[in-house]
């Protein structure tokens, strides 16, 4: 199951919209852990207690809102999101969601071919061209094969 922030999947195609799906979990602090954590507080530094709490809590979550998803034949949840909420004193939501969606990879571009002088610009890791290092000894400037603004889009919201 991919996750993804975005409202889309880089090299994938959303192919069908399924349904909104979440997960949540409430969890209370431990009096001993607090007790502790108060003690850390006047002298500062990491709350490691709740850091490892909060990543507990994250993570049930996730799994929740991922059985959910699964239960609709999902391939992936797009437009993950988290929000938290107080319910009680000492007891706190963490409540993720996303839209289930159905993927497909998309085919890969092949490759231009411009001769054994071709010189394509680098790319970074997120699949942009990068012409602030383009080495600008060649003469006839080469086009982006596909920019992020070609790449068709989906909305998870209808």
């Amino acid at each position: 199951m991919q996750l993804s922030n975005l409202e889309h999947l880089p090299n994938y195609q959303i192919t069908e919209r399924l349904d909104v799906v979440y997960g949540s979990t409430v969890r209370s602090k431990h009096v001993g852990k607090d007790l502790f954590a108060g003690l850390k507080n006047i002298v500062g530094g990491e709350l490691t207690a709740y850091t490892e709490l909060l990543e507990e809590s994250r993570q049930e979550a996730i799994d929740r809102m991922v059985v959910k998803a699964e239960a609709l034949g999902a391939d992936a949840v797009v437009g993950l999101r988290f929000s938290t909420s107080s319910i009680a004193q000492g007891a706190s939501e963490l409540f993720v969601y996303g839209t289930a969606v159905k993927a497909v990879p998309m085919p890969q571009q092949p490759l231009s071919t411009h001769g054994p002088q071709s010189h394509q610009p680098p790319s970074n890791h997120s699949g942009h061209t990068d012409f602030n290092n383009q080495d600008n000894s060649q003469a006839a400037p080469q086009s982006p094969s596909t920019s992020a603004d070609d790449l068709p889009r989906f909305n998870p919201f209808g």
